[in-house]
């Protein structure tokens, strides 16, 4: 995928570092427009201004932690800086005004070519109050070459397998993990299917003796 900057957005045209007239995906001819992230000022509206409120009370290092609070489409994210997400999962937990007792979400991003960061490996992760009846989302940024996290898991025992898969997906240590091993793919795969420089094709299936080619090889349908 190649991108170019036009003015405060990323324009991205074709996926997955296909090029040529041999994609048959039907992502070559795509092109997005993809907003660069920018932090949101308060008031936020709703109960977002009352959650960060409460964090910042309870935690005196937010700003230390979190590297910009994002509101959009009806949706409050925290940016936290990677080393510290372990302390702000805990304190949404515990905090008796935040209650964020229950992770239901952990799933991984590869922005890659991404102008304005080159962390590229995003990790999410929704949590709920199911004392407030609340969501929040946090996300933390890696680059590829040090792709790693704290686990989560002795905060939330849910993340244990959805961090095996985003593991296994995209290449992120999570870092006292209590079994971190691939969940998808056989223990000796090479490579990270869902990191966007992962080939198409050319990969041996397993089992089966066959390869799927990659795309400029493959049958065209016109």
């Amino acid at each position: 995928m190649t991108e170019r900057e036009l003015g405060t957005t990323t324009v991205a045209k074709g996926a997955f570092g296909v090029s040529g007239t041999g994609d048959v995906s039907g992502y070559g001819g795509l092109v997005r427009r993809r907003p660069v992230t920018v932090a949101t000022e308060k008031p936020y509206g709703g109960y977002f201004d009352e959650v960060t409120d409460a964090l910042e009370e309870a935690f005196p290092e937010f700003h230390d932690a979190i590297e910009m609070v994002v509101v959009d489409r009806g949706e409050l994210t925290l940016h936290v800086k990677a080393d510290r997400i372990l302390d702000v999962a805990r304190i949404l937990r515990d905090d008796a005004a935040l209650r964020y007792e229950m992770c239901s979400s952990v799933s991984g991003v590869d922005y890659l070519d991404a102008a304005d960061d080159p962390r590229r490996l995003h990790v999410v992760y929704h949590l709920t109050s199911m004392t407030y009846r609340r969501r929040i989302r946090l996300e933390a940024a890696v680059t590829a070459e040090n792709a790693k996290l704290p686990s989560v898991t002795s905060i939330y025992p849910t993340a244990d397998w959805q961090e095996r898969e985003t593991f296994d997906m995209f290449g992120i240590d999570f870092e006292g993990h209590p079994g971190l091993t691939r969940i998808l793919m056989p223990d000796d795969w090479e490579g990270h299917p869902q990191r966007k420089d992962y080939p198409l094709g050319g990969v041996p299936v397993e089992y089966k003796g066959a390869e799927i080619p990659p795309p400029d090889q493959r049958r065209a349908y016109k």
